[in-house]
């Protein structure tokens, strides 16, 4: 019998999840609040479309978004069925929603999901928390969304573990995507090399630093020599902020992957205040120099 899920959100992961699903031969009913994308036109005939016992995908927004989510999910599912998180969720949500959802008699699954746009193709990096009897309900799934060969997906541990592993893989990710960028930098700085693209192209085999990322950062040269047509201004999802939130929790350094958080921190001022102070020093203790703010160009 064709196993059939219930999939809510369908952005650019959850639509994408949709298709790498089907073309795994799974049921799917999809539900989002966009009509034009959804097979359903609310959440109470999404329920009454997937069989039970019901297996329930969601992949909406952290916080909020999800929480309600959840709680409409506690109201309209049954004993027996079982609700995955693959959202950026916090992993502290996740026990609290495990233990709402189980008052219903409702198993809940925690799962972080690393892949992007190039999911569809690629397959998804799954992180996933839960009992093994919950797990092993959600397997199928796992399986169908995963990368092809015996990586690309784990059973971290009991709920939370999932996302804490996501967690804490982003939080790398700010530290490695500093260190290309900053390397970046250096070589377009001085007028020693004469081609950084290559450069950067030329690491991509043999190097101890090659990396997808790598080949993203090439992608994105070659696309964009010298990234004029890019902002200097990077966002965060929050999942930086709690690695290093955690890694106080619990007397771990992060120097790097909290060098990286704040460094995007940085890219959002247009004119740094506490650079300012620190001119305002320099000349008071050493009499040295100061840049005058510059006038407003009107534009």
């Amino acid at each position: 019998m064709t196993l059939h899920i219930g999939l809510i959100g369908l952005g650019k992961m959850g639509g994408n999840m949709r298709e790498r699903l089907r073309r795994a031969g799974l049921a799917v009913t999809g539900y989002d609040r966009n009509p034009e994308v959804s097979d359903v036109a609310s959440l109470e005939e999404l329920v009454a479309a997937v069989p039970s016992p019901r297996l329930v995908w969601v992949m909406v927004p952290a916080g909020e978004p999800t929480h309600a989510t959840l709680t409409e999910l506690g109201r309209l599912l049954e004993p027996g069925d079982l609700v995955v998180d693959g959202g950026n969720s916090r992993w502290t949500d996740d026990i609290a929603h495990a233990e709402q959802l189980a008052r219903h008699g409702i198993g809940f699954v925690d799962c972080g999901v690393s892949g992007g746009v190039w999911g569809l193709e690629n397959g998804y990096a799954l992180m996933y928390g839960g009992t093994p009897e919950h797990v092993a309900s959600a397997q199928p799934v796992f399986d169908a969304l995963k990368p092809a060969g015996d990586s690309g997906a784990v059973h971290a541990g009991k709920v939370g573990a999932g996302h804490f592993a996501k967690m804490v893989h982003n939080g790398i990710e700010y530290a490695l995507m500093q260190a290309y960028a900053e390397g970046w930098e250096l070589l377009e700085k001085v007028d020693l090399v004469d081609n950084v693209t290559e450069v950067f192209d030329s690491w991509r085999e043999g190097t101890v630093i090659r990396s997808w990322l790598l080949d993203l950062m090439v992608t994105a040269l070659e696309q964009d020599p010298g990234l004029a047509g890019i902002a200097g201004y990077a966002d965060d999802s929050g999942e930086g902020r709690w690695t290093v939130e955690a890694a106080i929790d619990n007397a771990v350094p992060v120097p790097a992957i909290t060098a990286a958080l704040f460094a995007r921190f940085v890219s959002r001022q247009d004119d740094s205040p506490a650079m300012k102070a620190i001119a305002a020093m320099r000349q008071q203790f050493g009499g040295h120099a100061v840049r005058a703010e510059r006038p407003d160009s009107g534009d």
